[in-house]
């Protein structure tokens, strides 16, 4: 599975490109591990690095950056690596997916 449709891409490019240095946008694609940890609530692409930002759920849930080359590239085991969540609704802000985060964790 591709991690990002053709206009994801497109509109988290878009959202780097006006980026004013706030990083309100809303998240455009949630990527998941299917067998284990690791959560990420995306908004922003910069095409030249291939770098996204939004909510990186590893231990903790924290804004940041993740390489989708590395991301595309995981073998999490048994023949699966990192997927787009496909039922993810769209429209939700960063801080929503945080807290979407928090309450599945239990704080």
């Amino acid at each position: 599975m591709k991690l990002l449709t053709k206009q994801q891409r497109t509109q988290m490019i878009k959202n780097h490109e006006q980026q004013d240095g706030t990083k309100k946008f809303d998240c455009v694609v949630k990527l998941f591990n299917p067998i284990g940890m690791g959560t990420w609530y995306l908004s922003e692409l910069d095409p030249k690095t291939n770098i996204a930002y939004g909510l990186c759920v590893l231990h903790e849930a924290e804004y940041g950056y993740v390489s989708l080359d590395e991301l595309s590239n995981t073998d999490v085991g048994m023949g699966l690596g990192i997927e787009r969540d496909i039922m993810w609704p769209s429209g939700l802000s960063l801080q929503e997916c945080m807290t979407i985060q928090m309450r599945r964790d239990g704080c």
